[in-house]
């Protein structure tokens, strides 16, 4: 009981991160397609890179919170996750110059660093649920009984 309702805990706050960082942006797109015009790849790629990284992030929520698709959607998360934080470790090292996060809503308002490790603890849950999610259900026990 205790693996399910850990595995359900942890879906729901990845389904609730991928819906409010796709729904904030969508909420503020003019702002959103501006902060994407200054991330370090030309500018005509900066429609399709947004359009891309919302139904990402959609099509990663809607998988989390039906069975079937739960499984495809903790490792597309996972994915997502760890580029991410791939780009935030490259920022991180000034790879790209100064940057701007293009995060949304409350998230953008982070440090890199804070963002790093706000991504790092994603990252740990979602791997937890990822093995919660391989376990086989646990089945109930049964008393032994014992021969004297």
């Amino acid at each position: 009981m205790t693996r399910k309702w850990t595995l359900e805990s942890i879906t729901m706050l990845l389904f609730i991160l991928f819906t409010y960082a796709a729904g904030s942006k969508l909420a503020n797109y003019k702002l959103f397609l501006f902060q994407m015009d200054a991330q370090p790849f030309d500018n005509q790629y900066t429609l399709p890179l947004a359009v891309g990284l919302l139904l990402m992030e959609f099509a990663i929520a809607a998988c989390l919170i039906f069975k079937r698709t739960i499984k495809a959607g903790l490792w597309a998360s996972l994915s997502m996750l760890i580029a991410f934080t791939a780009y935030i470790i490259l920022i991180k090292l000034n790879y790209f110059g100064s940057i701007p996060c293009s995060c949304g809503g409350v998230i953008e308002r982070l440090s890199w660093t804070q963002h790093l490790f706000f991504n790092l603890f994603f990252i740990g849950i979602n791997i937890a649920g990822i093995v919660l999610y391989k376990l086989p259900p646990s089945a109930p026990q049964q008393p032994q009984l014992k021969l004297s």
